[in-house]
């Protein structure tokens, strides 16, 4: 079983934990990695796009010129689409591009980026969020303690670390229940707490199966 060095805020070592092997030592899927990502775009397209269709566009009601004698093609309005100023032929129109990815997806994509970030020495494990008052600047002192980048700080709910961070451009707070993998995989650290390395791997550890069934 790997173990992890825990760091106070200003980067001293003050303890070590275990980390769970079946959440952090997994060997790295990076297809569930690229299905859940996708996923997570998709949700979050506005899907606002619109142009509009021949029957959308203003006028053309009266028949250009006369069916015969002209010696050009026939011709019914001039909003047609081979027109300029006619309608446009399979136009997108609002949508909603959410999709679902089942929960054994998204559960198995976490502990293969979970794990890729312990490979990599880019998990880093604080003992606490503690900082007496909300300063963007304390916020970056400490991520630059603890090795600088851009970085991804995940804690139970911390209004005084949500608060600090919010003006940082390459630094995010998430509260533990916010954890994905898009956010993992857009920063280059990832820092936890003590207690949400606990949650976590308690929420994303494999059930085990037992006589009479899985738990």
């Amino acid at each position: 079983m790997a173990t992890i060095d825990i760091k106070a805020l200003d980067g001293k070592t003050v303890g070590n934990v275990d980390l769970d092997e079946s959440v952090f030592g997994v060997e790295v899927n990076e297809h569930l990695l690229w299905e859940v990502v996708k996923a997570q775009r998709a949700k979050r397209r506005a899907g606002t796009h619109s142009t509009k269709r021949r029957d959308e566009v203003r006028g053309g009601g009266k028949k250009p010129f006369k069916q015969k004698g002209t010696g050009n093609a026939r011709q019914g309005s001039t909003r047609a689409p081979h027109f300029v100023g006619g309608g446009k032929v399979f136009t997108p129109k609002p949508r909603d591009y959410e999709y679902h990815v089942p929960k054994k997806v998204m559960a198995g994509a976490l502990r293969s980026v979970l794990s890729l970030r312990a490979k990599e020495n880019k998990l880093i494990v604080v003992d606490s969020f503690s900082f007496q008052a909300a300063k963007t600047k304390l916020v970056a002192q400490t991520i630059a303690v603890l090795g600088g980048g851009s970085a991804l700080l995940i804690d139970n709910r911390n209004e005084t670390l949500r608060r600090s961070t919010r003006n940082l451009p390459r630094a995010k707070y998430l509260a533990t229940e916010g954890l994905n993998v898009y956010d993992v995989l857009d920063h280059e650290q990832l820092i936890l707490s003590r207690a949400t390395l606990d949650a976590v791997t308690e929420r994303l550890r494999p059930s085990i199966a037992v006589e009479g069934g899985a738990q």
